[in-house]
C-alpha cells in the first residue's frame, strides 16, 4: 500500500478523517483534493491548475489522496495500488455534514483550501440527497473494475469496519 485513493459515496462519509488517520498511522503524506481545488473564499482552481497539482502528487513514490472529483479520477487511477471506499447510510452522511457545519462555523477545516470558511446551503444538501443512490451504484461499478485491474480494494460499509481497518495499522 503505497499509492492510496480514499473515496466515498457522499460528503460526510468520513473520507478526510479516515485519510488523515491512515496517514498518521502509515507515515504516508495525505493530500486532500478539496485543498487543491478550492482557493481562498471558495474560488475554484482552473482545470489546468487542478490537474497539474494532482500530477505532482501521483509522481511521488507514496501518497494518500482523498476525495472523489470524478472528472479527474483518471489521473489517480493510473497510479493507485490501493482503493479504500467508504459507504455509510445517507442519514449518517447528512448528520455528519450538518454537524460539521455547526462544529466549524466561521472556521476553515484543515482539509479545505485556505480561507474557505465552513458553509452549507440548500443546494448542497439537495445534491447529497438526490445523487446518493446513483453515486452508490457508480462507485460499486468502479470498485469492481479496480479489482479486475488488480488493484487492492477495501469496501468499508460500517463504522466498525472503518475502525477495524485503522486498528490493523495501529498494531503494525
Amino acid at each position: 500500500m503505497n499509492k492510496v485513493m480514499v473515496i466515498g459515496v457522499s460528503a460526510g462519509v468520513g473520507k478526510s478523517t479516515f485519510a488523515r488517520r491512515l496517514g498518521e498511522l502509515t507515515g504516508i503524506e495525505v493530500t486532500h483534493l478539496d485543498r487543491l481545488f478550492w482557493k481562498p473564499n471558495w474560488v475554484e482552481a482552473s482545470p489546468e491548475e487542478f490537474l497539474a497539482a494532482q500530477q505532482q502528487v501521483v509522481a511521488q513514490e507514496r501518497w494518500i489522496m482523498e476525495g472523489n472529483y470524478a472528472g479527474t479520477v483518471h489521473i489517480r487511477e493510473l497510479h493507485v495500488d490501493t482503493v479504500i471506499y467508504l459507504e455509510l447510510p445517507l442519514r449518517v452522511c447528512l448528520y455528519r455534514v450538518l454537524k460539521r457545519r455547526v462544529q466549524y462555523h466561521g472556521q476553515t477545516r484543515q482539509d479545505i483550501g485556505e480561507g474557505c470558511k465552513e458553509k452549507m446551503d440548500k443546494a448542497f444538501l439537495e445534491f447529497i440527497v438526490t445523487t446518493y443512490g446513483a453515486r452508490k451504484k457508480t462507485m460499486m461499478e468502479r470498485m469492481r473494475r479496480y479489482a479486475e485491474e488488480g488493484k487492492t480494494v477495501h469496501y468499508l460499509k460500517t463504522q466498525r469496519q472503518i475502525q477495524g481497518f485503522l486498528d490493523t495499522y495501529m498494531k503494525k
